[in-house]
């Protein structure tokens, strides 16, 4: 079977990390050509073909990451036409060499109107496979949610990578989404060992964008008290984004305090594993979120989680007994509570179940089910 991916989010071969959503894509996608013949169309600042598998096709954008475009201002709307025409051009070029049976759009906007044009054209299925800030933020811009539905209306099959949102998904469209978990190879093949008594490592990877509550994290760093920081060894903070000015003045102003926390900038696969081996919890303070690829990275190294109520991250978290879950809307009270208590328990309490669900989350398994799907639907 032949593939078209499409993703507007994608790695580079020297990647820093800051392809955010698209982290995933490349070790999804390379777990997929071992099952049927891909292509990739993705954004670059330079057009390029890279020979598989894989194989790569990048069509030229101004600026990167194209997640950071903001629909919902004027300003904007230029970048967005200009982006939409170069990336629909670069979508029928690869049908036209690649002749797929099928297109996988990463994710639902812009990739899957590109999709349902090309698939159209061509008489072939394509499917979408929605995130958070599709439905989430796309999903409230009025003249941008009729797309959003007709995109996933004509979906052969509908992903999402939340089980709650798959819901919302079902929603907006009125056909079944399935759970597909997002999820990337870190390289991770003997995670050592957490720390059986305090001080913990706590540690913090991915966009420092309010959506992931960055800002909750900083003000309950300065809500901790002295005691609290005797369980505490540092605190590590990577990535970046538009909050980006809180983070580091907040962290200078920490550190004047004596308090052991420590940023940097976005950092790539082997820096992460690094950083996750290193960490003893991890903290996912989001306001609004599915289930984040670094929820599986945490996985990998096995190291539990401090993570807010936003989307089914305390439902599964919880309940798989992989760390603690905040109480009540996202906020710094109700995750400093969370982080407390997981500094009273200790890594060790969750070592079973993060043992039991790693197993869930890896991208041959996400592969082999979309594969099987619309194996499936096709019938």
């Amino acid at each position: 079977m032949r593939i078209l991916l499409i993703s507007t989010s994608f790695p580079s071969p020297d990647a820093d990390g800051s392809e955010a959503a698209g982290s995933f894509a490349l070790d999804f996608s390379t777990s997929l050509s071992r099952k049927a013949d891909v292509s990739v169309v993705c954004p670059a600042l330079s057009r390029s073909l890279e020979k598989g598998p894989p194989e790569i096709r990048r069509f030229a954008v101004p600026r990167l990451p194209l997640g950071d475009i903001k629909p919902s201002s004027p300003a904007s709307w230029p970048r967005i036409a200009s982006v939409l025409s170069s990336g629909q051009k670069a979508v029928d070029a690869a049908v036209d060499e690649f002749q797929p049976d099928h297109i996988l759009a990463l994710w639902a906007l812009p990739s899957g109107w590109w999709a349902r044009k090309a698939a159209g054209r061509r008489r072939i299925g394509y499917s979408t496979w929605s995130l958070g800030s599709d439905i989430w933020s796309l999903g409230r811009i009025p003249f941008v949610k009729s797309a959003l539905r007709s995109v996933l209306a004509g979906s052969q099959c509908r992903f999402a990578d939340g089980i709650r949102l798959c819901s919302d998904v079902e929603k907006i469209c009125g056909r079944k989404c399935l759970f597909l978990p997002s999820s990337r190879d870190l390289g991770i093949d003997t995670p050592p060992a957490k720390r059986s008594s305090p001080p913990y490592r706590l540690a913090f990877l991915g966009r420092w964008h309010r959506n992931k509550g960055i800002d909750i994290l900083m003000e309950v760093l300065d809500m901790l008290t002295d005691a609290d920081w005797q369980m505490i060894e540092e605190v590590r903070l990577f990535g970046g984004g538009p909050l980006c000015d809180l983070v580091n003045s907040s962290a200078a102003g920490l550190q004047r305090a004596g308090r052991p926390v420590r940023t940097g900038g976005y950092i790539g696969r082997a820096e992460a594993a690094d950083l996750l081996c290193w960490a003893d919890f991890i903290l996912i303070p989001s306001r609004i979120e599915s289930i984040p690829v670094i929820l599986s990275d945490a996985l990998q190294s096995r190291t539990p989680l401090i993570v807010s109520t936003a989307g089914d991250l305390a439902e599964l978290v919880g309940s798989s007994l992989l760390g603690v879950a905040a109480h009540g809307v996202p906020s710094p009270e109700s995750f400093i509570t969370a982080v407390r208590e997981a500094l009273a328990l200790g890594p060790s309490t969750f070592r079973d179940g993060i043992e039991r669900t790693s197993a869930s989350f890896d991208p041959d398994g996400a592969s082999a089910m979309f594969l099987e799907e619309i194996a499936t639907s096709g019938r």
